[in-house]
């Protein structure tokens, strides 16, 4: 790998192959299995992020919160045998396990996640089932395409982002697990295909001011909801320092002269990307 792929592969990487004909057994499972899937996290989303838990403290699929525990299967498992089967021989000590669906035109905003969390040793797994070349992952001041056939390790204490263009839907099989030797033996050998990563285009301020001014002009037209994800979204186009789009949004109420809204996205930035107050 060249250096920025090697930067890259530090927040995201390619692990083992996952065999193909399971693989389609397990996509198979998951479009088909009657799920209780749950909207959680709506400050992170722009609508159309949806969750179910194969793995929890509960034992129960709707709850989709994740947190620090001994995970047990969930009934919903239990009717996913091929998955089921698949996590088994993985041999991991598992924190959390669910499915996660992205819906078309949907977006996970800039954050960054466990911060919440213990400050324990654990790695962040996605297999992807269903997905499309329009669904990508933004860190590390690229997008990186999670293509099929792969295990994929996140790191998710970097800030990052999700979206889905155009669909269909992105399902992925998301599993949080605890370091140990099996999960050490998983990550032995770390890739990134340039094939799946493309750097973003560096924003000039003469292109932010432009794109600053055209958020006003739609909130000046009452559609304010539309101008703040105008900039949310500039997260997927363009890399950014760490922040870009609150800082954006922010100016954009001073501006508006909504001192309350300002203090409310202030606030949500410090949430999403766990600063300190």
């Amino acid at each position: 790998m060249d250096s920025t792929l090697t930067a890259l592969a530090g927040q995201i990487a390619q692990l083992d192959a996952v065999d193909s004909a399971h693989l389609e057994r397990m996509r198979h499972e998951a479009l088909t299995v009657q799920a209780p899937w749950k909207a959680e996290y709506g400050a992170y989303q722009s609508g159309g992020w949806w969750t179910t838990s194969l793995m929890n403290a509960s034992g129960d699929a709707a709850d989709v919160t994740i947190g620090d525990c001994a995970a047990r299967p969930t009934d919903l498992l239990g009717r996913m045998p091929a998955t089921a089967a698949f996590l088994a021989d993985l041999g991991l000590d598992f924190m959390w396990v669910r499915l996660a669906r992205l819906e078309g035109n949907a977006f996970l905003w800039e954050h960054r996640d466990y911060d919440e969390l213990d400050q324990v040793e654990r790695h962040r797994l996605h297999v992807p089932l269903h997905t499309n070349r329009s669904a990508f992952l933004v860190t590390g001041g690229a997008k990186v395409h999670m293509a099929g056939g792969r295990i994929w390790r996140l790191t998710p204490t970097y800030t990052h982002g999700v979206c889905n263009l155009l669909g269909p839907d992105r399902i992925h099989l998301i599993a949080d697990v605890y370091a140990d030797d099996a999960y050490r033996h998983l990550a032995r050998r770390p890739s990134l295909s340039p094939v799946v990563a493309e750097p973003l285009l560096v924003a000039d301020r003469t292109t932010l001011a432009a794109r600053l001014e055209s958020a006003r002009s739609m909130a000046a037209l009452g559609y304010t909801k539309a101008a703040e994800r105008m900039l949310l979204r500039l997260f997927y186009t363009y890399a950014l320092p760490e922040g870009t789009v609150y800082d954006l949004i922010a100016e954009l109420h001073t501006s508006l002269g909504d001192m309350e809204a300002a203090t409310s996205w202030e606030t949500a930035k410090r949430r999403l990307l766990a600063i300190p107050a």
